[in-house]
């Protein structure tokens, strides 16, 4: 898979599959950042949960690397972290 592939494929993912099955990424994103908040006993934003995701997906890579949909996902939170942190304010 080349990377204008995996950007496509992460785009259809993100933008359809996933929101129609989870809904919108930014508000599931906020839900998790209390959960979070509360388990940890610190404040967790929205957007550190996109970047901790990503680091979920990257230690994943690590175990097995050819697995594609680690890829695909890992730019999925990247983007949905970058549109989050570019709305706040």
């Amino acid at each position: 898979m080349n990377r204008s592939e995996l950007l496509d494929t992460a785009k259809n993912v993100i933008t359809k599959d996933r929101a129609a099955t989870h809904g919108d990424a930014e508000e599931n994103f906020d839900i998790i950042a209390k959960y979070w908040s509360i388990h940890l006993g610190i404040p967790v934003k929205k957007e550190d949960v996109a970047v901790m995701m990503v680091l979920f997906k990257t230690a994943r890579i690590k175990t097995n690397p050819s697995y594609i949909d680690n890829w695909i996902d890992g730019i999925g939170y990247f983007a949905c972290g970058g549109e989050i942190a570019t709305s706040i304010g």
